[in-house]
């Protein structure tokens, strides 16, 4: 596909002037590591380290940039689902972490396994999602200690894309490094040189990394995995309140992140990470639905150009409780942003709800409406000869119409049909009981699941990662009652 040029919103000076405040705060300020093992390994590469905080220097910072890939494919158990990653690829995935669903008549619930499986086979159907992302609705109806286990058996098992690890430690990313071995059928050597997962490792703002994302992170860089290192500063609350210095501490965090990476296991690849956004200064709660986030996801994406790095940014992102005007244009504006401004990798690209707090089924599938714009928009023009039709226009001439012509109908597909968005006239839409796009959404999605089809899993492979996880279940919280028939 070809792709429009990327956006830029920063000016070349003012790049180098955020890449120079960013290399102040890493050599001047330093990062918190709160993992021995971390800090150990900043030691033994010669680097300054004062109790739990490492100071960087320039040179050794852009040493390890120049290490990192600049773009790698993630493999998928479906080859020809296999997706590349560099800046520009637009790779689209669901919701991440939302605790609650938000049903179309107003009701709040919890979150379960059952709704965990539809997003990932909802994901597994779009024309536009094309990853399915990691933890996309909270697994609550299963214990801390094994909810990993099912949420990696659920993206292997319902979709055939390629999927991220789990962040909750040392322990769960060593299994899901082993699961994939099984379903990939490659041994520790095998592994290091297929980037399957890209896993999210999340700073704790401002400059600092704990003891479970830490042991993640170096669980993945052993073995060759994409970390996605991600900053999330609340700009005016958990980060300075102007736009320019809270770009610089979130790149800042992320490329001391990306250093981590290099010196475990030089040439893995990393994304980094933009979440940022601004704190409500009436509420003081984080906002997500704005121009603020567009930019900073824009901004990130340059300075990811500059860097030579793939980068992250947020999508489909609100602050929205129902799926309505409001949660339409903020997802708009926050899904076209990265996508104009050639941002790697989206998170969040459909369903999530109220910053972050919820999932919604009918904002799903509009999301999946709005990745379909933005995806025909970023295709731009097809320059092939064959559609420059000069003798179309000189047979109908003026005042003619060009419905009978053999273009048309040969290159009508050019012209992208919409999931959901209504064409008809009044008249048909009353006769159809008025819907709105939401109730639209909701019979889509419900048919959808009702249609979906599991993807083809050999019957061998399939049993020895059930056993894997039936004894790593019983590892981690004792004999339990049989997980599979």
């Amino acid at each position: 596909m070809t792709r429009i040029p990327c956006i830029d919103v920063l000016t070349p000076e003012q790049v180098e002037r955020i890449d120079k405040e960013v290399m102040r705060i890493l050599t001047e300020v330093g990062c918190d590591f709160e993992y021995e093992p971390a800090l150990e390994v900043f030691r033994n590469a010669g680097v300054r380290v004062e109790g739990q905080r490492v100071f960087l220097t320039e040179d050794f910072i852009r040493a390890r940039i120049a290490e990192t890939p600049s773009e790698f494919t993630l493999a998928a158990r479906n080859p020809q689902k296999s997706t590349p990653c560099h800046n520009g690829s637009f790779i689209l995935t669901p919701s991440y972490g939302p605790p609650f669903v938000y049903e179309i008549d107003g009701t709040c619930r919890i979150t379960s396994s059952e709704d965990y499986n539809n997003v990932v086979k909802l994901a597994y159907m779009s024309e536009n999602i094309n990853h399915t992302g990691h933890n996309v609705v909270e697994m609550q109806d299963y214990p801390d200690e094994i909810r990993h286990l099912k949420m990696i058996e659920s993206h292997i098992k319902y979709s055939d894309q390629p999927f991220m690890g789990a962040t909750h430690g040392e322990v769960c990313a060593q299994d899901t490094v082993d699961m994939c071995k099984i379903v990939y059928g490659l041994d520790d050597d095998g592994i290091k040189k297929t980037p399957i997962l890209n896993s999210l490792i999340n700073s704790i703002t401002p400059l600092k990394y704990d003891e479970r994302m830490l042991g993640s992170m170096m669980v993945y860089a052993k073995y060759g995995q994409s970390n996605m290192v991600s900053s999330l500063v609340m700009s005016g609350s958990t980060g300075p309140i102007s736009m320019v210095e809270t770009l610089a501490l979130q790149l800042a965090e992320t490329i001391a992140g990306l250093c981590l990476c290099q010196i475990i296991n030089p040439g893995t690849p990393v994304i980094l990470g933009s979440t940022s956004g601004p704190a409500d200064m009436a509420t003081m709660a984080l906002s997500i639905g704005n121009a603020e986030v567009g930019l900073y996801t824009a901004a990130t994406a340059q300075m990811g150009r500059f860097y030579d790095v793939p980068t992250r940014g947020g999508g489909g992102l609100n602050d929205s409780i129902a799926p309505d005007a409001q949660a339409g244009y903020e997802a708009m504006m926050t899904l076209l942003s990265p996508a104009l401004a050639g941002t790697a990798f989206i998170l969040h690209a459909a369903g999530i709800m109220h910053y972050y707090n919820a999932f919604s089924y009918e904002k799903f599938i509009i999301d999946d409406e709005i990745a379909g714009l933005c995806n025909k928009f970023i295709a731009g023009y097809n320059f092939d000869e064959d559609r420059f039709l000069f003798d179309d226009v000189e047979e109908v001439g003026p005042g003619g119409h060009f419905l009978y012509q053999d273009s048309t109908l040969d290159f009508s597909m050019d012209h992208r049909r919409p999931l959901i968005s209504n064409r008809g006239t009044i008249e048909a839409w009353e006769a159809a009981g008025k819907r709105t796009a939401a109730q639209v959404a909701k019979e889509r999605y419900e048919k959808q699941l009702a249609e979906y089809e599991r993807p083809e899993f050999d019957a061998g492979v399939e049993k020895e990662l059930n056993d894997f996880i039936t004894k790593r279940c019983n590892d981690l919280i004792g004999e339990s009652p049989a997980l599979y028939e």
